[in-house]
């Protein structure tokens, strides 16, 4: 169960008590393998980006133990090129691409985690695993600062760019800058790439693949700390009537009848980021619908057809809604880890004549 004090940033009326907060939190440590591996269910499939945000999770819970053996994983599964595999079953990899939102993720992991208990001995341990996964996801980076999404296993990648993921990876870039700060060992190379995909991300949308019926390339340029003040404000209540379901939570994908918790705790994350905690706890209270009865989350719901589905409760869902949680309660890592406020901004972004 989740340690003592920690609950606290945890409860929020409508939405979580104390006593289902520790359900939900002994809900991931029941999926979590004995290797520290947090795959999507039990016998389910483990992607690193998903193993991370459930970690989050339970830090935020004061599971740190926990927490910290989910990292060990990733350092003991790590590949020589620094990247992690997109998918694992057992800890066997089943899908051989790698993913650079989901290797820089761990960046964000890690700086949580030190936020949580100040573990400079973890961080020290883990500075080599997240030095090489940014190389590998910055040797991937475009001319025009957009990241490629994915080198295939021939080693070959698509020259195409994610808004979604790069949205990821930006947050990403910025934990490892504040870990880079806090071992006092500059990285101007990985400053320098963050500015150049922020002005990517905030001028440039013809960088990046058109996936604009997916609610994730809505609101991950906000969640991810790229876009914040009047332009977040603007590009989040230009689609809200698009993905927005009063009373049940936000469409994944357009047009389809889904919602889905993860996407709606998500948009509750990115809310708050934007100062606007009360439709934040809206957007919670809205998919409370999703909650089952051993205080797991329903991956998402078909209103057309009154239908859950998939039939999955994944470790990744309920760990969003913690997070988004911990934030509205003022949760200090948490906050920090998605303000973005305190986070390096890396190099001046390049004016438009130059890039």
């Amino acid at each position: 169960m989740t340690s003592p004090g920690r609950t606290e940033h945890l409860v929020l009326p409508g939405v979580l008590s104390a006593e289902q907060a520790a359900q939900t939190v002994a809900g991931i440590l029941a999926v979590q393998r004995p290797d520290g591996a947090i795959p999507w269910f039990t016998g389910g499939h483990l992607d690193p980006w998903d193993h991370v945000e459930a970690a989050m999770a339970l830090d935020a819970a004061g599971e740190h133990a926990s927490a910290a053996a989910a990292y060990r994983w990733l350092a003991d599964n790590q590949n020589p090129d620094g990247s992690w595999y997109a998918a694992y079953v057992d800890g066997v990899p089943t899908d051989r691409g790698r993913e650079t939102n989901f290797c820089a993720y761990i960046a964000v992991g890690v700086w949580h985690h030190y936020l949580t208990t100040g573990d400079e001995a973890f961080v020290d341990q883990m500075w080599p695993h997240l030095f090489a996964a940014v190389e590998f996801v910055l040797a991937l980076q475009l001319p025009g600062g957009q990241i490629a999404w994915r080198r295939d296993e021939d080693g070959g990648h698509p020259g195409e760019a994610l808004l979604t993921g790069c949205s990821s990876v930006y947050q990403a870039l910025r934990c490892a800058l504040a870990v880079a700060e806090l071992r006092e060992d500059p990285q101007p190379d990985w400053e320098l790439a963050t500015g150049r995909l922020a002005h990517a991300i905030r001028h440039h949308p013809e960088r990046f693949l058109d996936k604009s019926h997916y609610s994730m390339d809505w609101y991950y340029p906000v969640l991810g700390g790229a876009l914040r003040g009047p332009a977040a404000k603007e590009r989040i209540e230009a689609r809200w009537d698009e993905f927005v379901v009063p009373g049940l939570g936000v469409r994944c994908v357009l047009p389809n009848p889904w919602v889905t918790g993860g996407e709606s705790a998500e948009l509750a994350l990115a809310l708050w980021a934007m100062g606007e905690s009360d439709r934040a706890v809206e957007i919670l209270r809205s998919i409370q619908h999703l909650r089952a009865e051993d205080g797991m989350y329903w991956t998402g719901y078909v209103f057309e057809d009154s239908a859950v589905w998939p039939e999955e409760k994944t470790a990744w869902t309920a760990g969003a809604l913690l997070l988004a949680v911990a934030a509205l309660g003022g949760d200090e890592a948490t906050t920090a880890v998605f303000d973005g406020e305190r986070l390096p901004l890396g190099f001046t972004e390049p004016s438009d004549g130059c890039c």
